[in-house]
């Protein structure tokens, strides 16, 4: 039988992490020692109270059939968490529980889009930024991102016939994988540009705890943030239920209630116990979130300054578990560069042009191994002297 498949398969290619993955396991055949900084998966366990109630509730047969909503109680943590935390006043019309933001990243866009409708994206940008608008039918156009304006979109880079088609903006701050932060004047810039050309805004909220250079801080607080988009908070990093698949989409009553009759369609809701767990870590003791931003804090240093300290001049991370680092002036490939230094220290990173062609020139490294391991990252790079 000659099976075809549709022509959309063409745009995806498994690219640069297998050939990351099948080099790594190259390299561990010869027995090699490996530092694996290419994926963003925590290495962080969930705190005991929330692992807990997770169990507990597995243990309830009736917690087994389909939830197809969320529970009230679930919807009432999140209230409130938004308003402890963010200072955000919520109605709980203006949230919904989904499985992941990944996975319903890929969807929102066909609550918003019609096949043609222009969505903008950032480039560098996390790749799910593109597929989902590009798998309804719409069209990407790219915004650039560039370190001289700290990684922040400059509007006016933005065509005016562009901003007028655009049905859909999609921002994430802080950003993956360029590391960047927004200030509060961004927002409100946003915002504005925003309404101005009757643009709906998607935030991506997933990295709001895991920041340097000031305090987190949620789109939603901005003046207007509600009239124009939605903001994804995810538990995955925070709470590190990450496998657990479960984050929240906030704002815009509308875009949530249209969103909900779409997911009606596809899903049967989240997990009892998943929900659970999630009440559990809204609720409960958050002193293991502020030890994990410390660890955090601690990784971002050890490696930046170690790595400046052997002559790779590495930005700090302003936020995300990530480090965008330019490469070195002696390389003009991103990807040569990471293949050479695997080769040559057994460090894995992923290039940047894994995030879009302006990604060139960097690479990310995953803040994922603890501060005595990357002392030995960074000394088995100055030993590999690739940076000579």
């Amino acid at each position: 039988m000659n099976i075809e498949f549709a022509d959309r398969m063409n745009s995806f290619q498994e690219g640069i992490f297998t050939v990351l993955n099948n080099k790594k396991n190259e390299l561990l055949a010869q027995g090699r020692t490996i530092y694996n900084l290419s994926v963003g998966t925590p290495d962080f366990k969930p705190d005991a109270h929330v692992m807990e109630a997770l169990l507990e509730s597995a243990k309830k047969p009736e917690n087994y059939k389909y939830s197809l909503t969320e529970r009230p109680e679930l919807l009432g943590a999140m209230k409130d968490y938004y308003k402890s935390r963010f200072g955000v006043d919520m109605d709980t019309k203006e949230m919904m529980a989904v499985n992941g933001s990944q996975e319903a990243m890929t969807h929102i866009c066909w609550t918003l889009c019609n096949p043609g409708d222009v969505v903008l994206a950032p480039n560098p940008g996390y790749p799910i930024f593109e597929v989902g608008p590009y798998l309804c039918g719409a069209k990407v156009v790219k915004y650039p991102l560039y370190a001289k304006n700290n990684f922040l979109p400059d509007f006016a880079d933005i065509p005016e016939e562009t901003a007028k088609a655009a049905r859909v903006m999609i921002v994430s701050y802080p950003a993956n994988p360029v590391c960047a932060t927004a200030p509060d004047s961004f927002y409100e810039e946003l915002i504005a540009f925003a309404k101005k050309y009757n643009i709906v805004i998607i935030h991506d909220n997933a990295y709001a705890d895991i920041i340097y250079d000031r305090e987190g801080t949620s789109f939603l607080k901005f003046e207007g943030a509600k009239d124009v988009g939605v903001e994804f908070y995810s538990l995955s990093k925070t709470f590190d239920l990450t496998g657990a698949r479960i984050s929240f989409v906030l704002g815009n009553r509308d875009i949530i209630k249209c969103f909900r009759t779409l997911r009606s369609q596809i899903d049967y809701g989240v997990f009892y116990p998943v929900q659970d767990a999630a009440i559990a870590a809204l609720t409960g003791p958050q002193d293991g979130v502020k030890r994990q931003q410390e660890e955090y804090a601690a990784r971002n240093h050890a490696l930046c300054q170690g790595l400046r300290d052997i002559g790779w001049e590495v930005p700090d991370s302003q936020g995300t578990m990530f480090v965008w680092a330019p490469i070195p002036g002696s390389y003009d490939s991103s990807e040569k560069f990471t293949m050479d230094l695997m080769e040559r220290s057994g460090v894995i990173v992923t290039p940047g042009s894994a995030f879009g062609d302006l990604g060139e020139g960097y690479v990310r490294m995953a803040l994922v191994l603890d501060v005595p391991t990357i002392r030995k990252v960074v000394e088995a790079i100055r030993e590999c002297k690739i940076l000579e």
